[in-house]
């Protein structure tokens, strides 16, 4: 198979890659460039763990083929946190026990955070369907919805 020439941006971080057209981008972004907070867990795009932003939306990369993003600006969870500090997400899944063995987290992380760029003062019933696409199996959701609307109050209360 013809290898391809590709050029991913990584949290602010230009990669040049040589990749198989088959190359699954979560393949390229875990065992090509060491982005492993992404997991593979269904590879049909139902569980979420591959969760990943390109050009700032929320997208599963284990169905999208590495060349397709070739130039796009790509977010991982590696990405969220800044000069060491967790984002006030990632604390608020920490302080709120959002999380427990961990393999969701990072897909959950990305898309909750996709979610927060323009929600508006969402109810619990609008901030479970805007995650509906990832699955949790260990938390039951309930504490991951109470640390997605504690960072919403944290963000308003910073507003103020």
């Amino acid at each position: 198979m013809t290898e391809r020439e590709i050029t991913l941006s990584v949290n602010g971080t230009e990669h040049d890659l040589t990749v198989e057209p088959r190359t699954l981008l979560v393949t390229a972004l875990r065992e090509d460039l060491g982005y492993t907070g992404a997991n593979v867990g269904c590879e049909t795009a139902r569980c979420g763990a591959c969760t990943v932003r390109v050009d700032g939306e929320a997208i599963k990369s284990c169905m999208r083929f590495a060349i397709q993003s070739d130039g796009a600006e790509i977010e991982t969870v590696e990405g969220l946190a800044e000069n060491g500090d967790l984002a006030p997400l990632q604390e608020q899944f920490q302080e709120n026990h959002g999380l427990q063995c961990g393999f969701c987290t990072p897909g959950m992380l990305m898309t909750a955070d996709t979610y927060l760029k323009d929600a508006d003062d969402p109810s619990r019933e609008e901030i479970r369907e805007a995650i509906e696409g990832n699955l949790c199996r260990c938390t039951g959701y309930h504490n991951i919805v109470d640390a997605i609307e504690a960072t919403l109050e944290q963000r308003e209360a910073s507003h103020e």
